[in-house]
């Protein structure tokens, strides 16, 4: 690590020097017991506290690099944690280094270094890069592996100095090889302990512990070479699958390269209509593979159904034989009671004959004996009962499980299904832009079919499966009336991914998402609520966790009755914004059937909403958008109070002051400040933009006016809302980053500025997958500190400002010389008023 000090304000004046190894903190070059007794390196005293920044390397497929992280190692429990920065006060994980490897590589970067242990891997990396081999003048070493462990006695020092780490708390050994460390055979540990027992008795044995010591170098160099036959043998696995994939992947482009070649070479109208035909009969195939998926399917479906009757006949049975042995098991303790008042029956006062008594008792004990076999008997049947219960059980535990696996298997065919759909209207949608005549016309009848296709209800045997359906579960429709049938199809093509998308992640995301909300109980700010408010709220808890999050925004203006007595003022007088306020209703979410259907109240509840609204704030009154932000509220609370106070806690707590004023100040202050966070985060993206000169204001302006309220699908809309109204406008801010990183390659494949824009009216609508979308918001665009975005509008606002009060001016400038130049009408020129008299 560099600069380890118990400070870190101290770093900068104790550095290491350019003679320690790379990841060192101060120290030389650490040697074996056998190597460092003669060795003459000055030792430094080991610091109290170790820490310092190093870089480690980490992330997930193509976003993996390196990262600075602050270091800090914890003796009493022989932990290294790390964290973001040295003044986080909780770490982001910690690394085990009681069984921990330390490899420097040859080939590696300089200051490159690997900490190995059992569970996982670390690269780490530190600042100032030096060599392994100028760490001592004396004992130059090799790059190697280093083995960390205990001690043996606390009595006993640490014969290898090391000044990173205390030696009272762990020892370090040399290993020439990364192959000989981990696993050390008994042969090996009988030369070492022979190598050491030789070396206590000085030089007895001097050429016995030579050749012992070359024995274990040869068996170390040995297992040396086996691991990394294995490793070379593994890898050439890997690359042979590799080589494979990448043939496949060419072969299926060749064949596509050939197929458009044919299509371009064909000279004549006759071959290319040949051509679209075979690439028609292939979408006849793809078709019947469909079907045939479907079959296999509703029989999939009809064995659930065979499972479950079976499943309820062996319930059935059950359930008589654990009757029947209640049943026995009453006789038996009816019995048991019988013999009991027997015996404790007290004998009879009268006169017993002689012999009686005898008789008696043998009667007595005879039918002892015969209940005795019967409760045997009961006993034997009891047991056999309870086994054929257990092994019932078994069987109705296994019904179950392949009844799941069954559903399962169901809903990735349907997602299957819907992939298949979706590329089936992609290769319509293809063939159409490529195609003319009498194809063109028979391609067009194909995909008005696949548009006019309604959802059906799957239903096979009493299982119910899930299919696309018209509208969401807030009122949006599933594929929106495009006035362009292109629009459509690729609405209908989107719609069919995100139902795709639903049924393959349910099981593994949804519903563990469902358990951690139902078992979280009473809201507190936390650390947990806010990853999970970022995963987004099921329907069922949202209206709930919507109401405590409003609650805590507006809970200084909130009072008894303030909503009905806004009402009642709104009817004593007319309010100026009204008749704009009846002009936005009928354009509220027109694809939304809550607002559309006549016989729909949300349109009678909107406009009561805004109109309290506008008497709650009359310096904004109402302002285009704020509709669309009532509506959101209302589709999620459905209650009129519960969504008036959530358009009070959006425009007068969450959202910056001015920002639905008649300026829009500070919503054009955001909007330079995206431009510069897109330039920092996206480079590339602003590049391509500039060089086309493509205006993004047009597009997001509206994005953080309404909160994305217009253009992304109600499921990732919602789950965007779930974390705004918890942190604040920085997730706009991260979602507006993350939507274009997400159609980043999209766009940069465009060169043209006209195709750009037409992409940019829709492009949002083609984002399904909301984990991914949530993953490059919260983890790709970091670091996104609060501070910088303070900074950058406070800076932006002063710009505007000098803008807007230069503008003023010229404004009144103009104005003074106009009037300075005398009357409007010059003279010889008639004004209206004369020509008025004169007609």
């Amino acid at each position: 690590m560099e600069g380890a000090h118990e400070n870190p304000a101290e770093c900068s004046s104790s550095a290491p020097s350019s003679e320690e190894p790379a990841g060192s903190a101060r120290g030389p070059e650490v040697l074996p017991r056998e190597e460092s007794e003669g060795c003459a390196c000055p030792l430094d005293a080991a610091p109290k506290k170790l820490c310092g920044y190093l870089s480690k390397f980490g992330g997930k497929g193509p976003i993996r690099g390196w990262k600075s992280r602050w270091f800090f190692y914890d003796e009493k429990k022989c932990h290294l944690y790390y964290s973001r920065t040295a003044q986080d006060a909780n770490p982001l994980d910690s690394i085990d280094l009681s069984s921990a490897v330390f490899d420097c590589k040859a080939d590696a970067e300089e200051g490159t270094f690997e900490i190995k242990t059992p569970s996982r891997v670390i690269t780490l990396k530190s600042k100032r890069k030096r060599s392994w081999r100028n760490s001592c003048a004396l004992c130059k070493r090799p790059p190697g592996l280093w083995v960390w462990r205990l001690p043996c006695s606390p009595h006993q020092p640490c014969p290898w100095p090391f000044r990173t780490f205390p030696s009272s708390i762990l020892e370090l050994k040399y290993r020439k090889d990364p192959a000989d460390s981990p696993k050390p055979t008994p042969k090996s540990s009988l030369t070492a302990n022979l190598i050491q027992k030789a070396k206590r008795q000085n030089t007895t044995f001097p050429l016995f512990a030579e050749g012992l010591t070359r024995t274990r170098t040869a068996q170390e160099k040995v297992l040396a070479l086996e691991q990394q036959v294995l490793m070379l043998t593994k890898e050439l696995k890997s690359q042979k699958e590799l080589v494979r994939i990448l043939h496949k992947a060419l072969e299926a482009a060749q064949q596509e390269k050939r197929a458009s070649s044919a299509y371009l070479a064909a000279a004549e109208d006759k071959d290319r209509l040949e051509l679209v035909r075979h690439k028609v009969r292939q979408i006849a195939e793809l078709g019947r593979q469909v079907e045939a998926l479907e079959q296999e399917r509703e029989s999939l479906a009809h064995t659930a159904s065979l499972q479950e009757q079976q499943l309820q006949e062996l319930q059935r049975h059950v359930q008589l034989l654990i009757e029947k042995n209640e049943a026995k098991q009453q006789v038996i303790c009816k019995l048991s009671e019988q013999v009991t008042r027997d015996f404790m029956q007290p004998p009879s006062q009268t006169p017993v004959p002689p012999g009686a008594a005898d008789r008696d008792f043998l009667s007595q004990q005879e039918k002892m004996e015969h209940l005795k076999d019967d409760m045997e008997a009961y006993r034997t049947q009891n047991r056999f009962l309870n086994s054929e219960i257990h092994q019932v059980t078994k069987i109705w535990r296994r019904v179950a499980e392949k009844e799941k696996a069954l559903l399962m298997k169901c809903a990735y065919l349907q997602a299957k299904n819907c992939q298949v759909e979706s590329k089936y209207l992609a290769g319509l949608q293809r063939l159409q832009e490529a195609a003319e005549g009498e194809c063109a016309e028979l391609l067009r009848q194909l995909i008005q079919e696949a548009l006019q296709c309604e959802a059906r209800e799957a239903l096979a045997e009493g299982v119910e499966l899930s299919p696309v359906s018209e509208y969401d579960e807030y009122g949006f429709l599933t594929v929106p009336n495009y006035e362009m049938e292109d629009l459509k199809l690729l609405a209908k093509i989107q719609a069919l991914e995100v139902h795709s998308h639903y049924l393959l992640t349910h099981e593994a995301v949804e519903r563990p998402l469902r358990e951690r909300w139902a078992a979280l109980g009473d809201l507190a700010p936390s650390a947990e609520l806010k990853q999970l408010l970022r995963a987004g709220v099921p329907r069922e808890h949202r209206p709930r966790v919507w109401k405590w999050l409003i609650h805590l925004r507006v809970r200084h203006l909130q009072s008894p009755g303030r909503y009905q007595a806004l009402l009642s003022q709104g009817q004593v007088r007319k309010h100026p914004a009204a008749r704009q306020i009846e002009l936005d209703l009928n354009r509220t979410f027109p694809n939304n059937k809550h607002f559309t259907c006549p016989t729909s109240s949300f349109p009678d509840k909107l406009r009561r909403v805004l109109l309290a609204f506008s008497w709650q704030n009359p310096t904004i009154g109402y302002c285009q958008g704020l509709n669309r932000l009532a509506a959101i509220a209302l589709l999620v609370l459905e209650e009129e109070e519960s969504a008036f106070w959530c358009l009070v806690a959006i425009v007068e707590t969450i959202m910056p002051p001015d920002y639905y004023s008649k300026t829009l100040t500070s919503s054009q202050v955001d909007q330079r400040v995206l431009q510069d966070l897109l330039l920092e985060k996206l480079p590339r993206l602003m590049a391509h933009l500039g060089q086309h000169r493509v205006d993004l204001s047009f597009l997001t302006f509206n994005w953080f006016l309404v909160v994305f309220a217009d253009s992304l699908i109600s499921n990732i809309l919602l789950r965007v809302w779930d974390a705004f109204l918890y942190e604040g406008t920085k997730v706009i801010f991260r979602y507006a980053l993350a939507i274009f990183k997400y159609n980043e390659e999209e766009i940069l494949r465009l060169q043209d500025a006209l195709e750009i824009y037409q992409y940019l009216r829709f492009f949002t609508k083609t984002i399904c997958n909301s984990q991914k979308l949530m993953h490059i918001a919260f983890n790709d665009m970091n670091p996104f500190p609060m501070k910088q975005l303070r900074q950058l509008r406070t800076a932006h606002r002063e710009r505007l400002e000098a803008e807007l009060h230069e503008l003023e001016q010229l404004k009144a400038e103009y104005l003074e010389t106009r009037n300075s130049q005398g009357p409007a009408v010059p003279e010889g020129c008639t004004s209206e008023d004369e020509g008025d008299g004169e007609a």
